[in-house]
């Protein structure tokens, strides 16, 4: 599948100890991911180049959790012979004739918003008393 995938390095030991001692536990956080995969999903639907809508039509997303981390991933499993077109459509790709068919950047624009509302929504769990 073609991955949408958002990383980041650093230690975040610091934040950890602050969620654990505010009472934060994995499934609140787990909660408001599973919320915007449905979201991210849906905006991601509706900005992908359409033909036939198959692409559009293909997204999907996980939540990991493990001990240390918690991630979103969005996935699209529409490919033409083993080839995703998502990565074609978003960078570009060569064609037969040698020509050049641009990317356009709909990812980015279509989920920086649902990252904001998670990361706001996340951070009102932190702070409720809930």
């Amino acid at each position: 599948m073609s991955l949408v995938k958002i990383s980041s390095k650093g230690s975040f030991d610091k934040t950890k100890s602050f969620l654990r001692k505010a009472g934060v536990t994995n499934e609140k956080v787990k909660r408001v991911a599973e919320k915007y995969g449905k979201v991210g999903v849906d905006a991601l639907s509706l900005a992908t180049p359409r033909d036939t809508g198959k692409t559009a039509e293909s997204w999907s997303y996980e939540v990991i959790v493990s001990k240390n981390t918690l991630k979103v991933e969005y996935l699209n499993s529409n490919n033409n012979h083993g080839v995703y077109i998502v990565p074609l459509l978003q960078n570009g790709h060569g064609t037969r004739n040698g020509g050049w068919v641009s990317g356009r950047d709909f990812i980015n624009p279509a989920i920086q918003p649902v990252f904001e509302k998670m990361a706001d929504e996340a951070w009102m769990e932190v702070i409720s008393d809930e």
